[in-house]
C-alpha cells in the first residue's frame, strides 16, 4: 500500500481535527498552519508540527497560497489536505502543489476547474442527459436583462461558490441589480471569483445530495444519498442518511446519474453530487462540491468507510479498496450543526467568549469539533463550532438519540442554535418527513414560541434553587469539610435576593441539616435535597422531583444555569460585581442601530459627514463570521459624523456613525 510521509492540513477547526484523526489511523504525521489569533486552537495542539502563517487577515494565512506551499515545504510534507471552504476548491492551490511536487488529497485539476465552477458544469452536465434546471449566466449587468428570460422566483448564486454564501432568492419586485452587486461582491470576498449566475428557483424543494468516491484508475462508486433539505439562510443545519423522501427507484435512478457524471469528470477523489427533487420526486442537478463535505459524517455513520482516510488512500495512488455491491445502508444516522448564533435574531452570527462547554457523549454519539473547552468563537471565521452526528436503528431512534444529546450539550457565554435545534427535531413536520427547504422560514417563528413557552414553564424559584445548591456547595468538589458547622452566621435566616430571567426572586435559607436545605418564600416552603456535586454540576430533588442542572459563572455577576438543555440567566444581589456599561446592551441591537450588530470589518461606506438621509438608507455594510449586514438608518437625519473607514476592524462598543434627527 502507498502512503505519504507527512500531510500539511491547509485548514482549522474541526475539519482539521477530523483529518488528523484519520492520517493518524494509517501512521502519518500531520503540519498544521494558523494565524495568530488560532494560537491555541485545538487543530494547533493536536498536530505534530503546527506553522504560524500570518496575522488575522483570511488572505494573509489560510487563504495565502504561497505562505501554504512554503509551509509545506519547509516541513518536508509531500501531500496536503485542504479540508472544505478556505481553498479547498480552488484551482491555484491544486497547480501550486503541482509545482512543488506535493500531492494534493483531493480531485485534478481539471475536475475541479470543470465541476467546481457552477456555470461550466452545468453545461457538462446538461450534455450527459442529467435534468438540470433553467439559467443564464454573464455579468451583473447584463444578467438583468438575461433574467427577464426565467420566471420569477430566481435563484442568484456565486459561480465558484458553497455553504449559501452569495446565494439570494429573488421575488419579483425585488431589487436584482442590488441584489446581483451584492452577490458579486459576497463571492469575490469569499471565494476570489465573483462570477455570478441566475436559475430558476424551485419552491419548496428536497436537497438531496450523493457521495462519490473515485480513484486513478476509473472507478468510481457511490456511498448513496443525504437528505440536507433543513437549511437557515441558504445553509445547513441538518443532514441525515439515508432520506426519508427517496423511493428505491428514485434512490438508483440519482445515485447512478451521479457515479455517471463523476465518471465522466473522470473523477479521482471524494466529491458530492448535489441534487434539487421537487414535490412530484422529479430531480435536477444543482452543483458538485470538489471536496470532503461538513456533513459527510452521516455517510460515514450508516455506511461503515472512513471517507477521509479514502481520500487520503486514493491520492496516495492505490486503487479504491471500495466495490459497489459491497456498500449498503445501515440504520439511520442525523447530524446537527451547532452554531454560535442567535435564532431569536434572525440567526446573526454570536462571536465571544465560551465561559463553560460540555459535549454529550455515549453509544451511537458522536461529536466532531474544534472546540476542547472555554474559549473565543472568533468574528472573522465561520460560526460553527461542532458537529453532532447520531446514529440509531432507523429515523425514530436516531430523533430520539439526537434530541437527548441536544439536552446534554452545554454550550455557555454566546448564543447557539441548540435550543432551535431541540424543538426543530420535534416539530411534527419534521418528525412526518414534512419538509422543504423553506422549513425554517416557515416555522422559525413558531419554534421560537415554543422555546419561549417551554422556558416559562420551569418555575423561576427551581432556577434560583438550581443555583443554589450549586454555589452553597460547590466547596464539597474540592473540600471535604463541612463549612456550615464552621460558619457561625449559618445559624440564622440567610435572605438571598436574586434575578432570574430579569425578575426578582427572594428566598430565604434555614440552617441545613445534613444534605438538606429548607429555602423559603412568601407563599411557599422547598425542601431540597443534595444528591451528588461537581465541577459546573449539581444534581438535586425538591421534595420528590428529580433535576440535574449544569451552572457557570459569566461576566458581570451573571449566572448560567442550563436544565433538559433551556439556558437561563441568574444573578445574585448581593454580589458586589464592578461593571462597564456598553452602549450598545441598553437596547436590542438590530440591523438598524448605528452600532455594529457583532465584531467585524466595514466592508462599504455609503455616506459622508454632511449627508441627508432617509430612514432605512444603507449607511455601512458591516462584514462578520462571512455575512454582510447593513447598517441602516433608524430615521430621516443628517450625518454628523462617520467614526469608521472601509477596511477598519469593528467591535460593538463603538458607535459607527453620528446621525441626528431632523429639526421639527
Amino acid at each position: 500500500m502507498k502512503i505519504f510521509k507527512k500531510i500539511l492540513i491547509a485548514n482549522r477547526g474541526e475539519i482539521a481535527v477530523r483529518i488528523m484523526q484519520s492520517a493518524r489511523k494509517l501512521g502519518i504525521p500531520v503540519v498544521a498552519v494558523y494565524s495568530e489569533i488560532d494560537e491555541n486552537a485545538a487543530h494547533v495542539q493536536l498536530a505534530d508540527e503546527a506553522y504560524c502563517i500570518g496575522k488575522e487577515e483570511l488572505n494573509d494565512s489560510y487563504l495565502n497560497i504561497d505562505k501554504i506551499i512554503a509551509t509545506a515545504k519547509e516541513a518536508g510534507c509531500d501531500a496536503l489536505h485542504p479540508g472544505y471552504g478556505f481553498l479547498s476548491e480552488n484551482p491555484l492551490l491544486v497547480k501550486a502543489c503541482e509545482t512543488a511536487g506535493i500531492t494534493f488529497i483531493g480531485p485534478h485539476l481539471e475536475a475541479i476547474r470543470l465541476m467546481g465552477n457552477k456555470i461550466e458544469s452545468r453545461a457538462f452536465v446538461q450534455g450527459l442527459h442529467v435534468p438540470i434546471t433553467a439559467g443564464v449566466t454573464g455579468k451583473p449587468a447584463e444578467l438583468v436583462e438575461k433574467a427577464k428570460e426565467i420566471p420569477f422566483p430566481l435563484l442568484v448564486k456565486a459561480a465558484a461558490g458553497g455553504g449559501g454564501k452569495g446565494m439570494h432568492i429573488v421575488h419579483k419586485g425585488d431589487n436584482l441589480n442590488e441584489i446581483l452587486i451584492s452577490a458579486s461582491r459576497e463571492a469575490k470576498n469569499y471565494f476570489g471569483d465573483g462570477t455570478i449566475y441566475i436559475e430558476k428557483y424551485i419552491e419548496e424543494p428536497r436537497h438531496i445530495e450523493i457521495q462519490v468516491l473515485g480513484d486513478n484508475y476509473g472507478n468510481v462508486v457511490h456511498l448513496f444519498e443525504r437528505e440536507c433539505t433543513i437549511q437557515r439562510r441558504y445553509q445547513k443545519i441538518i443532514e441525515e442518511s439515508p432520506s426519508a423522501t427517496l423511493t428505491p427507484e428514485v434512490r438508483e435512478k440519482m445515485c447512478t446519474s451521479a457515479v455517471n457524471i463523476a465518471r465522466a469528470a473522470r473523477y479521482n477523489n471524494a466529491g458530492t453530487i448535489e441534487f434539487l427533487v421537487d414535490k412530484d420526486l422529479h430531480y435536477y442537478f444543482l452543483e458538485m462540491n470538489t471536496r470532503i463535505q461538513v456533513e459527510h459524517p452521516v455517510t460515514e455513520m450508516v455506511t461503515g468507510v472512513d471517507l477521509v482516510e479514502e481520500q487520503i488512500l486514493v491520492a496516495a495512488g492505490n486503487p479504491m479498496r471500495l466495490q459497489q455491491s459491497s456498500l449498503s445502508q445501515n440504520g439511520h444516522a442525523i447530524e446537527c450543526r451547532i452554531y454560535a448564533e442567535d435564532p431569536s435574531n434572525n440567526f446573526l452570527p454570536s462571536p465571544g467568549k465560551i465561559q463553560l462547554y460540555r459535549q454529550p457523549a455515549g453509544e451511537g454519539i458522536r461529536v466532531d469539533t474544534g472546540i476542547t473547552g472555554p474559549g473565543i468563537i472568533q468574528s472573522i471565521f465561520d460560526p460553527m463550532i461542532s458537529k453532532l452526528i447520531v446514529w440509531g436503528e432507523d429515523r425514530a431512534v436516531a430523533r430520539e438519540k439526537m434530541l437527548s444529546a441536544l439536552k446534554n450539550y452545554h454550550v455557555h457565554g454566546i448564543h447557539t442554535n441548540i435550543g432551535y435545534l431541540q424543538h426543530l427535531i420535534q416539530h411534527p413536520a419534521f418528525a412526518d418527513n414534512k419538509i422543504s427547504t423553506s422549513f425554517c422560514d416557515n416555522h422559525t417563528e413558531e419554534i421560537l414560541q415554543n422555546i419561549r413557552q417551554d422556558k416559562k414553564q420551569t418555575e423561576k424559584e427551581v432556577l434560583a434553587l438550581a443555583y443554589l445548591m450549586y454555589s452553597l456547595n460547590s466547596h464539597k468538589i474540592h473540600s471535604p469539610h463541612n463549612v456550615w458547622e464552621t460558619l457561625g452566621y449559618w445559624r440564622n435566616i440567610m435572605k438571598i435576593p436574586l434575578m432570574v430571567e430579569g425578575e426578582p426572586v427572594m428566598l430565604r435559607l434555614e440552617r441545613p441539616s445534613n444534605e438538606t436545605f429548607v429555602f423559603k418564600t412568601n407563599e411557599k416552603t422547598y425542601n431540597v435535597s443534595l444528591q451528588s456535586i461537581a465541577e459546573n454540576e449539581v444534581e438535586f430533588r425538591i421534595s420528590h422531583r428529580y433535576y440535574k442542572a449544569v451552572v457557570s459563572d459569566g461576566e458581570k455577576g451573571n449566572h448560567i444555569v442550563s436544565i433538559e438543555g433551556a439556558l437561563f440567566e441568574i444573578k445574585r444581589l448581593d454580589e458586589l460585581v464592578e461593571t462597564h456599561e456598553n452602549p450598545a446592551d441598553s437596547g436590542k441591537v438590530d440591523e438598524g442601530s448605528l452600532f455594529a450588530p457583532m465584531p467585524g470589518k466595514v466592508i462599504k461606506v455609503n455616506i459622508k459627514a454632511g449627508d441627508k438621509v432617509k430612514r432605512g438608507t444603507v449607511l455601512l455594510v458591516v462584514e462578520a463570521m462571512k455575512m454582510e449586514n447593513n447598517i441602516v438608518a433608524l430615521h430621516d437625519g443628517l450625518i454628523e459624523k462617520v467614526n469608521v473607514r472601509e477596511g477598519d476592524r469593528v467591535d460593538t462598543d463603538l458607535q459607527l456613525v453620528n446621525l441626528t434627527a431632523p429639526e421639527k
